[in-house]
């Protein structure tokens, strides 16, 4: 449906529809927001994250311009299907769904797990994806992405201890910047608050971790093949996906930019979200 005078842009992730795709039997859940038109940029989200995790002080600036598509990977939040055990099978999955939008090339910007699909569909499928932008994540192969599952673990029991939200502990330094920005960003994922997506299940959220030890430990992938202008970034204390896996995939892509901020951890995007969505912008502006 082409945008006409009288049917008005949105801009605001918080009012993006809801909207569902049947592809390959499979009924993916998106939302779509920004002006249509041009390259599409398709957002890829984290661990155990819906709809609802993406921060809206990230989307919304990209969409001032861009045609913007946020989804749910199968067996995620409202879509249909199963969590596949593998980062290369959730790449697939991806790559079906781009294309039954009808898309020919795309912009990715990914986050954590969703960066780790991004690598695997852009190795596959290279002439799909025009600009990459890789946040918090790291390559096939990475040292101690293995260890996520243990670290995820841990810090659900002491969020729980507290009564906060995980996603505090994990993405968040617990030093004062760290704990304000936290809650900060914990309560913009709030903002939405019709048709909210459903959470993700406690299976699905295992698979998850499973495909992400699978990616850990697998051989590691050519990245040298990766010739797409890319923007890196991360926090410089990450202890999800170490930050040293921001510089390793800096070096082995090629022309690669990378940005780490101070004093943050793996949500150090988020954090500094102020910085960092301009930086983005510019980039898919190119």
């Amino acid at each position: 449906m082409g945008t006409t005078s009288t049917d008005p842009v949105v801009t605001s992730y918080a009012k993006a529809p809801a909207r569902t795709i049947t592809a390959g039997g499979v009924t993916y859940a998106y939302r779509e927001l920004g002006p249509k038109g041009g390259i599409p940029v398709i957002f890829f989200v984290h661990l155990a994250a819906t709809l609802d995790n993406w921060d809206p002080r990230i989307v919304d600036p990209v969409a001032k311009a861009h045609h913007v598509i946020a989804f749910d990977n199968l067996g995620v939040g409202a879509s249909t299907g199963q969590v596949p055990d593998s980062v290369e099978a959730m790449a697939d999955d991806a790559y079906t769904f781009i294309k039954a939008l009808g898309f020919e090339m795309v912009d990715i910007f990914s986050f954590s797990l969703g960066g780790m699909v991004a690598q695997a569909l852009v190795v596959k499928h290279p002439e799909l994806v025009r600009k990459l932008i890789l946040t918090g994540t790291g390559p096939a192969g990475g040292k101690d992405i293995d260890k996520v599952a243990g670290t995820t673990y841990y810090d659900m029991l002491r969020a729980a201890l507290t009564r906060s939200d995980p996603k505090e502990f994990l993405f968040f330094n617990r030093n004062a910047n760290g704990k304000a920005a936290g809650r900060a960003f914990v309560s913009r994922l709030e903002e939405r608050t019709v048709d909210r997506d459903a959470k993700i299940s406690v299976r699905a959220f295992r698979t998850q971790l499973t495909a992400i030890q699978r990616w850990g430990r697998s051989a590691p992938a050519d990245l040298s093949k990766v010739t797409q202008p890319t923007l890196i970034a991360n926090g410089d204390n990450d202890r999800m996906v170490p930050s040293v896996l921001s510089e390793d995939l800096h070096r082995r892509i090629r022309g690669s930019e990378l940005i780490i901020y101070p004093d943050s951890g793996h949500g150090g995007i988020f954090q500094y979200h102020d910085r960092f969505a301009p930086v983005a912008v510019e980039f898919l502006g190119r």
